[in-house]
């Protein structure tokens, strides 16, 4: 009886530690699945957004001296012509920057210091906010449709992407606390994913309703320090439905190479507007290199279209009409710093035709 009493006790113990293990096994939390860690939008997108007119706002550097408030931002959204109607304007808008303002630059060339990683976040925190920036263009675009309805699809935005800069050992980690070490490409490529990712974060938690994160922009403006890294970065975006943007200047290297180098669109600028020395036949030799690589185009200009130079810009329309550019091409916009704005508000009569000029040709499409 004993003998039986003991082997009872045992087969018991066994038991309890059985349903004990089921019970810590229904509460063990799955491993995620990779494939499946995209958000909503993500999900649901079956091919890239296509930007017509795409619009820079640069900002995020201590040297602006303004921000992109809704007051700010409200010329870009729609305009309103003399007999009062309001139309849609752009239908893009890309957040860039090229250095901070205090040192740190985004990409080669700029300053002598690379920024780092928590200087890439406080870019991102920066652009999505609720009163500036991304949240401003939400809230204008909210109160256009009141007045004037929907448009028939949402603003996109493009964000621009930080060159992570051969060579910098003191950016930050994104895993294991070990630092990266941009002399290797793929803690190059490791930096960009992580902010990336960062992006997409910060978009799912502002839940701007009226915009859709289209793409992202490589700062770069020609390829010769990140050749080896951009087709990864590619992939990494393509998979995700995003679009890889280029904006080389003009017969930078790689500019006729863009498709090999893996981007979806790229913009040649003819780095025409800011030199009076500069021929018209520059315009011209462009617009025929844009169609040779079947590249788009981008239209140039600054705050001197105030101050005498509009000439220049109005070329930009004259030369992308008769080169056919203007009907068949996608367009991309430098406006210096807020030079649209400022001929939006100026009173003076020359500003304000060539205002009108401007946005009837981006709307005219």
């Amino acid at each position: 009886m004993k003998k039986i009493a003991l082997f009872l006790t045992f087969l018991s113990l066994i038991l309890v530690s059985c349903n004990a293990e089921d019970e810590e096994k229904k509460t063990e939390k799955p491993i995620p699945d990779e494939k499946d860690d995209t958000y909503v939008w993500e999900k649901n997108r079956t091919k890239m957004l296509e930007c017509r007119n795409l619009v820079l706002l640069y900002s995020g550097g201590a040297h602006r001296n303004f921000q992109w408030d809704e007051n700010h931002v409200q010329p870009y959204i729609t305009y309103t012509d003399d007999s009062g109607k309001e139309t849609w304007l752009f239908d893009s808008f890309l957040f860039l920057e090229i250095h901070n303002g205090v040192g740190k630059t985004f990409a080669s060339g700029y300053t002598n210091n690379p920024a780092n990683q928590k200087e890439w976040k406080d870019l991102v925190d920066h652009y999505f906010q609720s009163r500036y920036c991304l949240g401003a263009l939400n809230k204008s675009i909210d109160k256009a449709i009141k007045r004037i309805g929907e448009p028939k699809e949402k603003r996109k935005i493009i964000i621009g992407l930080p060159e992570p800069i051969r060579g910098q050992k003191d950016w930050g980690t994104v895993r294991n606390g070990v630092p990266l070490d941009f002399s290797n490409p793929v803690d190059r490529i490791d930096a960009v994913k992580w902010y990336i990712d960062y992006v997409r974060q910060k978009f799912n938690e502002m839940r701007y309703a009226n915009l859709e994160l289209a793409g992202f922009y490589w700062i770069a403006e020609e390829a010769t320090n990140t050749r080896s890294i951009l087709a990864d970065i590619a992939t990494y975006l393509n998979d995700l439905k995003y679009s890889f943007n280029w904006i080389p200047y003009f017969k930078s290297d790689g500019y006729s190479e863009w498709e090999k180098l893996c981007f979806n669109y790229a913009y040649l600028q003819p780095n025409y507007f800011f030199n009076e020395g500069i021929p018209f036949s520059r315009l011209d030799e462009a617009c025929q290199l844009a169609k040779k690589y079947n590249m788009d185009m981008e239209i140039e200009f600054d705050e001197r279209v105030l101050s005498g130079w509009g000439y220049r810009l109005k070329d930009y329309l004259t030369a992308l009409e008769n080169n056919g550019i203007w009907k068949t091409k996608r367009l991309a916009y430098y406006q210096g710093g807020k030079a649209l704005y400022e001929l939006s508000v100026s009173k003076n009569n020359d500003d304000k035709k060539l205002y009108d000029q401007f946005c009837e040709f981006v709307i005219g499409d």
